[in-house]
């Protein structure tokens, strides 16, 4: 890999020194870097390389660090971080102890705000922007790049809106590839396609209707024009917005053809392009598709049956349901918030309708689930995809918090299948009909049964099992963690003195086991691939000290503080909940 100008630009200043003409050579070169890296390392590559020109175009034009630039979601900030002093460190991205796959404030000065949901930029810069103004610096500069995906969330709008009554030094440029994860979807995407296809007149535009000064669309990988258009726009004060266009993967052909499977491809080879997959033979199945196709086999049996997702058809298998039901299946874009309290609508009219939400997203629509849903006790069915540990994605994703965050929720059952029949069979008993809303949390990756289509099983809500019977102290497990549980089990020498029991429902809880539990032994162990504070185990020493006070009860799961990015059992290891460290604590009894 030729990197003769790469090589020699630490920083941004560097980078100003160079010639305009010479910056379409560090294009390539920087793109060459990306796709070198991440062809080995893994990570969100599609993104990254379709930004390439612009994120050379605003180092080069604006003074950063001490003009701020806010990267939306962050999954295209790669040549961001190469360009801003992290180059010799970038092969570590998304590693343990490596640096992040997200700008991370702790990590650089450069990284003016930590992201990883989307749809924060706008609000950030604004914020940046009036704190600028207050403080006596009218004249820095204040950035948010965000897609077209992001920008069709209800924040992005509220930003939006307030910058367009403020005079703020505020540029907002929309990155716009036409998808975010998957393709995007909703009328903003019709109306950008129309303004990319000169069907929109400029009289019309909504941007400017917003007192933004509007410019574009531009050819978001013509570096002279970016530079052009971005200096013309560092002398306009007041709000501006800039819509440029580009190729997600750009670079790199299989990227740009296929631009859902290269958002984040896994290891593949830098020349050809091709994914260097396993082949999946003789594994288990992802938890995603077990819902996926789960979903479809109850559909086609029952015609009330809707499935929602916001913005992660591919990533949560709903794209199943998409193809094979259409007219039942729903991706409603970046907007969590709506996805829950459309859900809510439909249920008012008797629809059975499962929610597909990753964990950590979920967190963004909290007030939809207790006042819209749950409040009304409407039976939604969530389906809570990357509870848990997510690996490489780190902080910003980790599916950690639902337990905690939605225990607390009146009306709300709440569900953690140990594998993937406990799941199916949840969601089958889910969609029979029940009196609440109910929540199914289960892990990103892979599961445990190669034989796991089998005939459906009605599930007694509130029931718990009895997977181990010992002597003296019980373990009691939630969720998937379980099977940690069962492994270490198999390798402790002491094991005839541990029960286990797995606990589906965290709420309602099997008091009537839990009691027997309680009276028949010396003391309690939980864990849950979940918070310690406000999680599974609190519930449980909560009810021991209300009528057992002389057991002890030691909780096991997830501390109190966010867990960077590793692989999960790097991640497990560090809470002491993978099979080595469980073995290692159940000897010591």
């Amino acid at each position: 890999m030729s990197a003769k100008l790469l090589s020699n630009i630490l920083s941004p200043t560097d980078l100003r020194k160079l010639p305009a003409e010479q910056l379409p050579a560090l294009a390539q070169e920087l793109r060459d870097f990306i796709i070198d890296i991440v062809a080995t390392k893994g990570g969100h590559l599609g993104a990254s390389l379709g930004v390439v020109e612009l994120t050379i175009a605003l180092h080069y034009v604006f003074n950063t660090p001490d003009d701020l630039l806010v990267w939306d979601v962050g999954h295209q900030a790669y040549g961001h971080k190469i360009l801003t002093e992290r180059a010799a460190v970038f092969h570590t991205n998304r590693q343990l102890n490596g640096i992040s796959g997200f700008p991370n404030r702790s990590e650089s000065s450069y990284d003016t705000f930590g992201v990883g949901h989307s749809s924060t930029a706008i609000s950030a810069a604004l914020g940046m922007a009036i704190a600028s103004q207050l403080k006596g610096f009218p004249e820095r500069h204040h950035i948010a790049v965000v897609g077209d995906a992001s920008i069709a969330s209800g924040m992005a709008f509220e930003g939006l809106n307030h910058a367009g009554v403020t005079d703020s030094n505020l540029l907002v440029i929309l990155n716009d590839n036409a998808i975010g994860i998957d393709p995007s979807v909703g009328a903003l995407k019709d109306y950008l396609t129309a303004v990319k296809d000169g069907r929109n007149p400029r009289d019309n535009n909504m941007i400017s209707s917003l007192n933004f000064e509007y410019s574009g669309p531009v050819d978001g990988h013509d570096i002279s024009l970016l530079i052009k258009e971005l200096t013309r726009l560092k002398d306009k004060k007041g709000p501006k917005f800039l819509h440029i266009t580009t190729t997600k993967g750009k670079g790199l052909e299989p990227a740009e053809k296929d631009q859902v499977r290269y958002h984040a491809p896994g290891k593949f080879d830098k020349t050809t392009g091709e994914i260097l997959t396993k082949p999946d033979e003789n594994l288990p199945p992802k938890f995603q598709d077990v819902f996926g196709l789960t979903l479809v086999e109850l559909a086609r049996e029952n015609e009330r049956i809707i499935g929602i997702t916001p913005a992660m058809p591919t990533g949560s298998s709903l794209k199943f349901m998409m193809d094979a039901i259409p007219s039942r299946a729903f991706d409603v874009g970046i907007a969590e918030q709506h996805a829950v309290t459309l859900a809510a609508g439909m249920a008012t009219q008797g629809m059975i309708v499962f929610c597909n939400i990753y964990s950590t997203f979920l967190q963004r629509a909290y007030d939809q689930v207790i006042h819209d849903v749950a409040l009304q006790n409407l039976p939604v069915i969530f389906c809570l995809d990357r509870a848990g540990l997510v690996g490489e994605d780190g902080a910003t994703h980790q599916g950690v918090f639902d337990i905690a965050y939605l225990n607390c929720i009146p009306n709300l059952i709440l569900f953690a299948p140990l594998n993937e029949t406990e799941l199916r069979n949840g969601m089958y008993t889910a969609q029979l009909g029940l009196d609440h809303p109910i929540a199914i949390r289960y892990p990103r990756g892979r599961g445990y049964q190669l034989n796991w289509q089998l005939p459906f099983e009605k599930i007694e809500i509130g029931k718990a099992k009895t997977l181990a019977s010992g002597s003296k102290i019980a373990i009691l497990s939630t969720g998937t963690i379980g099977n940690n549980v069962i492994k270490a089990l198999e390798q402790t020498g002491n094991s005839e003195l541990f029960s286990h029991y797995h606990f589906p429902f965290i709420k309602p809880l099997d008091i009537t086991l839990l009691n027997t539990i309680c009276s028949t032994h010396e003391s309690l162990i939980t864990i849950e691939d979940g918070t310690i504070n406000g999680g599974f185990g609190s519930t449980i020493a909560s009810f021991v000290s209300g009528h057992y006070r002389s057991l002890t009860v030691k909780i096991l799961g997830i501390p109190d503080e966010f867990i960077e990015h590793g692989t999960v059992l790097e991640q497990q290891e560090k809470c002491k909940i993978d099979v080595n460290s469980l073995v290692t604590f159940f000897s010591s009894y």
